[in-house]
């Protein structure tokens, strides 16, 4: 299996404290930068859509 493709979300803080990480495909993944050893949350696309949608809003 491929490793995704990742990188820093967009409403990452930009002050290299708060990031998050996500990789985008039929199920999109998302990881805290400072604790990727311990895991990622798998995510439809449809919700991580309306995640960021919301988030815009």
């Amino acid at each position: 299996m491929n490793e995704p493709a990742w990188h820093t979300s967009t409403y990452t803080d930009g002050r290299g404290g708060n990031c998050v990480e996500v990789a985008e495909g039929p199920m999109t993944r998302i990881r805290d930068t400072k604790n990727r050893d311990l895991g990622h949350l798998d995510v439809p696309a449809e919700e991580w859509t309306a995640v960021v949608t919301a988030l815009r809003g």
